[in-house]
């Protein structure tokens, strides 16, 4: 088993020292940091535990100016060090390392008080101190214990309670989407780019591709060699830190912040809805500055953010991010008190919010959501939705599903939703027949594109608005899947792309005495097609005769020559009967029409196969 800890306190309280202590590595990597013994850049360091258990240090930046540096570091790591010294009791930046751990929502970890040799008399009190600090965050009753790492006191029972609190903590999932956000990036010679960072969940297998997103990118990748603790490995799990050797990708254009991800199991998000838990003076999130920064994973970009009422808002990034339902964000500002507060995030694909009243109502709809986010609100939102979409965007679908709630396929429907779409598909249907009765029925894409707009509300007649949701138009990707079921629920069938109402469609209307008629003299007369006034002079037209070439009550060829449909059988009797091959001429004679009449028709016993061309003049019958 493996686990990562990321350290976390006031500058100068020994966080390095300690980690250096425990695993006789340097944390502090730059030059600079060991001249003037402060840490400034992420530090890593590993060792193991008397169980065989190996755990990795994420060492982070103490002093104030570093903060950016020290989410960093913090904010993937699933386990937190707080190192508070004897000497120095609880500081300022131990009040804001507090205040982001609260933020993050981290509940693992344990207390260190250092430097208990430069002040033995004051352990007790500055544990107490600590604790009542602690006391609104999710460290309130981890454990504690007291060291100092010049002279080794307290150390190996350090030792033994880490191995305690990593034996506790929670089982990561070993099969789930890979998310590892980049907190460095570098190339070595003959390997190529490299990248680190602390894998949280899933499984990385040299050869796997994933993709690399980032300001500005996003482009696929592979895995061509993986590393951890200095060793290298075919494949990695939960939770350790991990050097990733990258194909197809430069180092240059990597930078801390860009995450690799399982390829199409995350969306890059743009905007979400959250709930921010405040922290520092400020009391109403009305007060707060609108232009933040906010720091998801190893990522921190520029963020605004909208009220919508208590403590909800909306949270618009300066660039997408790989988020999902139940992830947290720090928000950060500037100033005496520089962290906001911590928002969770609650919906990945927010409404949007343009009426009167609409942040109010988002506020009361977001107070009844939690960290899996609302899969019954964005169904009913969206009418259908694919199941995997919610796995993307974090939200747990509800075992059974919620009343109102079906099944189609992949897809998740709003009944009334569906009712809705049905009815208005036949609404539309109905006016097609009434409007063309002759019609060969509403053309498919009309019908979905119809659907797919906005419209008056079929559930209550009314406008969407203060009044009541309108029925979300479908969205146009589900159409063709929806469409079957949306078909048997209005009693509709679709005949070569379009949609008819069964029961109305095969009538002929005006125009059935007219075919009858035509039906009458071309049984007497089966190859003289009528001409052009004797059609007009029945009233049939284009449209009379298309639909009746649909009901197979004529057979019409190119140049309006209108037959039978018998005539082609009777034809191939007649032409039978000639010398092989024969031309077209002799077919005339044979069939006693004209030529108006009889290339068309040799024309149709070819495309039936009945018949081929030897030559330019001449056919013969298919035998």
């Amino acid at each position: 088993m493996s686990q990562v800890i990321a350290t976390a306190g006031h500058v100068d309280h020994g966080k390095s020292t300690l980690v250096r202590a425990l695993s006789g590595i340097e944390p502090d990597r730059l030059a600079e940091e060991r001249r003037r013994g402060l840490t400034i850049e992420l530090g890593f360091a590993g060792t193991t535990l008397p169980s065989g258990r190996e755990i990795a240090f994420v060492d982070v930046p103490g002093h104030e100016r570093f903060l950016a540096t020290m989410l960093t570091g913090l904010g993937p790591a699933p386990l937190v060090c707080f190192v508070v010294a004897a000497d120095g009791g609880w500081s300022a930046q131990s009040s804001d390392h507090r205040d982001a751990i609260a933020a993050l929502g981290l509940d693992q970890g344990l207390l260190v008080i250092t430097r208990t040799d430069l002040a033995p008399d004051r352990t007790l009190e500055v544990t107490a101190r600590a604790r009542e600090e602690l006391a609104g965050t999710g460290l309130a009753d981890v454990p504690a214990v007291a060291v100092s790492a010049r002279t080794g006191e307290g150390m190996e029972t350090l030792r033994e309670v880490l191995d305690e609190v990593v034996a506790g903590a929670r089982t990561p999932d070993e099969t789930a989407d890979v998310r590892l956000w980049v907190d460095r990036s570098f190339s070595l010679p003959g390997a190529g780019t490299v990248v680190t960072g602390t894998l949280g969940a899933g499984t990385l297998r040299v050869g796997d591709e994933l993709d690399l997103v980032g300001a500005g990118q996003a482009r696929r990748t592979t895995v061509r060699a993986l590393q951890s603790g200095g060793e290298d490995a075919e494949q990695l799990g939960p939770v350790r830190r991990t050097a990733v050797n990258l194909r197809g990708a430069e180092a240059g254009s990597i930078h801390r912040g860009d995450a690799l991800l399982t390829p199409g199991a995350w969306d890059l998000i743009g905007v979400v809805d959250a709930r921010v838990d405040l922290c520092g003076a400020l009391g109403d999130l009305g007060a707060a500055p609108a232009e933040l920064v906010a720091h998801a994973g190893t990522a921190a970009v520029p963020v605004r953010l909208r009220p919508l009422g208590g403590p909800h808002a909306r949270l618009t990034l300066d660039r997408p991010l790989p988020l999902r339902c139940g992830d947290r964000i720090v928000l950060r500002g500037s100033g005496e008190h520089p962290l906001l507060g911590g928002a969770l995030v609650l919906d990945v694909d927010p409404p949007v919010l343009t009426r009167r009243g609409d942040a109010a109502r988002r506020a009361a709809a977001l107070a009844g959501i939690g960290a899996d986010g609302d899969a019954a609100g964005i169904i009913l939102r969206h009418g259908a939705v694919p199941s995997g979409r919610l796995v993307r965007q974090g939200v747990r679908l509800p075992d059974p599903l919620p009343e109102g709630i079906a099944r189609a396929g992949d897809l998740l429907v709003d009944r009334e939703a569906q009712v809705a779409w049905s009815r208005r598909l036949a609404e539309l249907v109905d006016a097609e027949h009434t409007a063309r009765p002759l019609s060969a029925g509403l053309p498919l894409k009309a019908a979905l594109d119809a659907l797919a707009a906005r419209r008056d509300d079929a559930r209550t007649g009314t406008r969407a608005g203060p009044a009541g949701p309108a029925t979300p138009p479908l969205p146009a990707a589900l159409g063709p899947a929806l469409l079957p079921s949306l078909l048997r629920a209005a009693s509709l069938v679709e005949r070569d792309g379009r949609l008819v109402d069964p029961v109305r469609a095969g009538g002929l209307g005006q125009a059935e005495e007219s075919i009858t008629r035509l039906e009458e003299r071309l049984r007497g007369a089966p190859f003289a097609a009528p001409e052009a006034e004797e059609l007009a002079a029945l009233g049939l037209g284009p449209e009379q005769l298309a639909a009746a070439a649909r009901q197979g009550r004529i057979l019409r060829l190119p140049g309006e020559v209108v037959l039978l449909p018998p005539a082609a059988a009777l034809a191939m009797r007649e032409l039978a009967r000639l010398e092989q091959p024969f031309t077209a001429s002799a077919a005339r004679q044979a069939l006693g029409t004209t030529r108006r009449v009889a290339i068309p028709l040799l024309e149709h016993l070819d495309r039936r196969g009945w018949t081929r061309r030897v030559d330019a003049g001449r056919r013969e019958i298919v035998r």
